[in-house]
C-alpha cells in the first residue's frame, strides 16, 4: 500500500494516509500518558504489543459480526484500517468499579455492577473529555438518536463478547473505552484500539492489575503486564 503522509499524531498512535483515500495506516507508539496527558513516559515495546493485541481482538470481534475499521496488520507496530469519520465521543463500559467512578460515586474498588454501566464522554482533551448526556449529544449534533442506539447496542454486544473471551483466559474485563466512526459504506464501525491502554484487566484469580493502571499508579512491572495480556490471548 505504501505510507504517504503523516496526517495525525495523538498520544498513543499516528495515522498515515495511503494511495487509497479510504485506507489509512495506524501506527502504535511506545509513548504512555495518563490523567489527560499530565503524566508522561514510555513503555518498552508497547506499540508492538498493543498492535498485536488489537489485531487479535479486532479479528475476534469481526468473526462475531462486529464491524470494525481493521483490515490487516502490516508491520510489527502498525495496521491497515478503514478511514472513518469519527464521532467526537468516547464510550466507557464499566463491569467492575475502578478508577474515577470509585471517587465519584464513593464505592469500593472491585464492586461488581449487576449489569454493565455505559457512559458517554465528549472527546475533547482541552476540556478533559467530560461526561455528556444523550440529550447533550443530540443538542450538539454529535450523533443522532438512531446512531446513539446503534452505538449502545454494539457496545453492549462487544462487552459481552470480550468479557467471555477474557474470562476464558482467566482475566476480568473491569472496564474499557471504545470509539466509533462512520465508514465509506455509511455503516457505524468500531475504531481506535483495544489494548491495556484502553481497558482495565485484572487476573481473575488474584485481581492483579495487568493494564495501564500500573503506569498511572506507579506500581511497576508495566511492560510485564502488557506482555502477559498478549501471551494469554495469543
Amino acid at each position: 500500500m505504501g505510507i504517504e503522509t503523516l496526517i495525525y499524531e495523538g498520544k498513543a498512535k499516528k495515522l498515515f494516509s495511503t494511495k487509497d483515500e479510504n485506507i489509512l495506516i495506524q501506527e502504535f507508539k511506545d509513548d504512555a500518558t495518563a490523567f489527560n496527558g499530565q503524566k508522561k513516559g514510555q513503555i518498552l515495546n508497547k506499540g508492538v504489543i498493543n498492535n498485536q493485541i488489537s489485531t487479535r481482538l479486532y479479528q475476534y470481534l469481526e468473526s462475531h459480526f462486529i464491524s470494525t475499521h481493521f483490515l490487516k496488520k502490516v508491520s510489527y507496530n502498525a495496521m491497515e484500517i478503514r478511514k472513518l469519520k469519527m464521532f467526537k465521543l468516547e464510550v466507557i463500559v464499566r463491569n467492575i468499579a475502578a478508577g474515577s467512578i470509585c471517587k465519584r460515586e464513593n464505592i469500593a474498588e472491585g464492586t461488581v455492577f449487576p449489569s454493565p454501566l455505559l457512559e458517554f464522554c465528549y472527546k475533547d482533551d482541552s476540556l478533559g473529555d467530560p461526561f455528556i448526556t444523550t440529550e447533550e449529544i443530540l443538542e450538539k449534533k454529535l450523533a443522532n438518536a438512531k446512531e446513539i442506539e446503534i452505538i449502545r447496542k454494539m457496545t453492549l454486544k462487544i462487552n459481552a463478547l470480550l468479557k467471555d473471551f477474557f474470562l476464558r483466559r482467566n482475566l476480568k474485563l473491569v472496564d474499557f473505552k471504545l470509539e466509533f466512526g462512520i465508514g465509506k459504506d455509511k455503516s457505524i464501525r468500531l475504531g481506535d484500539e483495544i489494548s491495556p491502554d484502553t481497558c482495565r484487566f485484572w487476573d481473575a484469580t488474584t485481581n492483579e492489575k495487568l493494564d495501564k493502571d500500573r503506569f498511572r499508579q506507579d506500581l511497576g512491572g508495566v511492560e510485564n503486564a502488557y506482555e502477559e495480556i498478549l501471551s494469554r490471548i495469543s
